[in-house]
């Protein structure tokens, strides 16, 4: 595509629309070609994205992927709660490897802060849940939940807080009485003391305070300068607090309509809602799975989506749970999205197989539903509705053009279409920049 063919001043939203690691760095830093600003606009550090570059992996949970595209400003929106440590932790990482981080990088002051008692409540509950036999929600133990019910209590310490000492000291002592009462008190765990606390704070500070800025009102004069900006999930559509299958979800709304919220911009700045979706489905962590395979046993087709795959989490290292793809799941996110088109990863993976799998639809307590139920246990007494298609034994690794993919991917895909009742723009056929198909470039005019 030539660059005449580029929108100015367009913006575009990339969001998972499973249970997130469905490869949207690699989308994000693949389309940042195009964009002059790349903002994270919900999670924290729970999230992580992988980006092959030439061969070279890199692996970024907090910072926006558009880092490694040199120029390109990266924001932090309000809807993110920071870990300072980890940030700085990040940057230094990045650094090393030669990439230019801290004088593009700019940090909404408005955005919470993840404490170290954060991070021991996180895990204190988790332990409890699982000696108490109610079951762990699978949270990845770095604070995220507890930070973020700081933020909807009104008591959080926020990024903006950093530049007053006496103010974060007070607020400080207060929020960490409150949560060494439910260490001690209730989850069994031990107190934290003030003062290393507050002294690590300050040397970070320092560091961070430069970073500090008006994210929303930055956005939107890059906005009316005719800047592309592209605004970067994190998770998925199904882990979201609201629509995702609650309780085993994240704490903050994954959905494509909050990069208005959480980056403080309108949403008429929201022009086009690219989703992000697997050729299979996999999960980390617990919750209802519908179409779970088998993935641990040799020989398995399971066991293939596992290995080929490489399914491990980027932040955790867990195992991904691995089942065929659930189109009506998907449709469930189209629909709350308001996806305009959607790029199917990892479709190399089903090379080789002599059929493939889709559900779509599932037997529900002697009925038929053809969308992702709302109540958990509904989704758990689901029985997937599959159709089948041939394999192919040729491969598609690599492919660039959408001719260049067997006859049986290409109406494994248009079938994909119809179902989910949205277009595919972008085929993801290897984990590299380059291995892409481009069907309808998201920044294009038309």
């Amino acid at each position: 595509m030539q660059s005449s063919e580029i929108a100015r001043g367009r913006n575009v939203v990339v969001v998972g629309t499973q249970w997130g690691d469905e490869g949207k760095g690699k989308v994000v830093d693949w389309l940042t070609d195009h964009a002059q600003g790349v903002v994270r606009f919900q999670g924290g550090h729970n999230a992580g994205h992988t980006l092959v570059i030439k061969g070279v992996k890199t692996a970024l949970q907090l910072i926006p992927s558009g880092v490694m595209r040199e120029g390109v400003a990266c924001y932090i929106g309000n809807g993110v709660v920071v870990d300072p440590r980890h940030l700085l932790s990040e940057i230094e990482r990045l650094e090393k490897a030669g990439v230019e981080v801290r004088s593009r990088l700019f940090i909404s002051e408005s955005c919470p802060m993840i404490l170290p008692f954060h991070v021991e409540v996180d895990k204190a509950r988790e332990a409890l849940r699982e000696s108490s036999g109610s079951g762990k929600i699978g949270t990845t133990g770095k604070g995220i939940g507890p930070a973020y019910e700081d933020k909807v209590a009104r008591r959080a310490l926020r990024i903006q807080d950093l530049k007053h000492p006496e103010r974060f000291a007070q607020k400080l002592r207060e929020l960490l009485a409150l949560h060494n009462h439910a260490l001690t008190g209730y989850l069994n765990a031990s107190a934290l003391e003030f003062e290393p606390i507050y002294e690590e704070a300050m040397k970070l500070a320092e560091a961070i305070k430069p970073m500090m800025a008006d994210v929303g009102y930055m956005l939107h004069k890059a906005h009316q300068a005719g800047q592309n900006i592209l605004f970067e999930g994190a998770q998925g559509t199904l882990l979201d607090i609201d629509h995702g299958t609650y309780p085993y979800v994240t704490s903050s709304n994954c959905v494509a309509g909050n990069a208005a919220a959480g980056a403080g911009v309108g949403p008429q700045m929201l022009h086009y809602m690219l989703g992000i979706t697997k050729a299979y489905t996999t999960r980390v962590g617990s919750g209802p799975f519908p179409t779970e395979l088998d993935w641990e046993v040799e020989g398995t087709v399971g066991y293939h989506l596992s290995t080929v795959g490489q399914e491990r989490g980027t932040v955790t290292g867990r195992a991904r749970r691995c089942g065929w793809l659930d189109a009506a799941a998907l449709k469930r996110s189209i629909i709350i999205n308001g996806i305009s088109g959607l790029c199917l990863t990892k479709l190399d993976v089903l090379d080789g197989l002599s059929e493939v799998q889709m559900c779509v639809g599932y037997e529900l307590n002697g009925k038929t539903v053809d969308i992702l139920p709302l109540d958990g246990d509904e989704i758990t007494a689901c029985k997937p509705i599959y159709e089948t298609f041939p394999g192919w034994s040729e491969t598609t690794f690599g492919a660039t053009t959408w001719d260049q993919l067997p006859a049986n991917a290409r109406a494994y895909l248009k079938r994909v279409e119809e179902v989910i009742g949205a277009p595919i723009a972008m085929v993801s056929t290897g984990p590299d920049r380059e291995h892409t198909i481009m069907l309808r470039h998201p920044y294009s005019v038309t």
